[in-house]
């Protein structure tokens, strides 16, 4: 992903390639699974976000901007299929940085920037993010839409 780049000196199919993985394929997940969710009455879609599509992470353009499109195709979608009668949800969640493989192939001061922004001052857990998206995808959450939970140990508030 290019981490701790500057925009000049990204390169463009990296770029490309990250926006394909995490914006394009969320559209066409959405487009595959929206006609069977419309027939039968009832659906919930959860995206993955960031937190950095929220605040943007330094040294991360694209990765940082794709989950930004992520947060506003969400809402979108979420918007353009709450008024159909249907029980159809549409939200994501924007994890603060989590401890994962691919943060533990990120430069140690790269995390550091990252989890110094969170209020409990950790990196999240796998199982503390799952638990949001089994809310977000059950029954339960069928008044809110085109929203997006912060699982972010306190990093934003809005």
């Amino acid at each position: 992903m290019q981490h701790g780049r500057k925009p000049a000196s990204v390169e463009l199919a990296d770029f490309q390639r990250v926006y394909d993985v995490n914006v394009k394929a969320i559209f066409l997940c959405a487009k595959a699974v929206l006609p069977s969710m419309l027939k039968s009455g009832y659906g919930r879609i959860v995206n993955i976000a960031s937190i950095s599509g929220k605040d943007g992470n330094a040294g991360m353009l694209a990765y940082s901007s794709s989950k930004a499109a992520v947060i506003n195709l969400t809402k979108v979608m979420g918007k353009e299929y709450a008024n159909l009668g249907k029980d159809i949800t549409i939200n994501c969640i924007a994890p603060a940085v989590v401890q994962t493989a691919m943060v533990d192939a990120m430069p140690p001061e790269q995390v550091k920037y990252m989890t110094d922004k969170i209020p409990m001052g950790r990196t999240g857990k796998l199982d503390e993010v799952a638990a949001t998206i089994l809310f977000a995808a059950s029954q339960e959450c069928s008044f809110t839409t085109g929203f997006c939970f912060d699982a972010s140990g306190g990093r934003t508030v809005y």
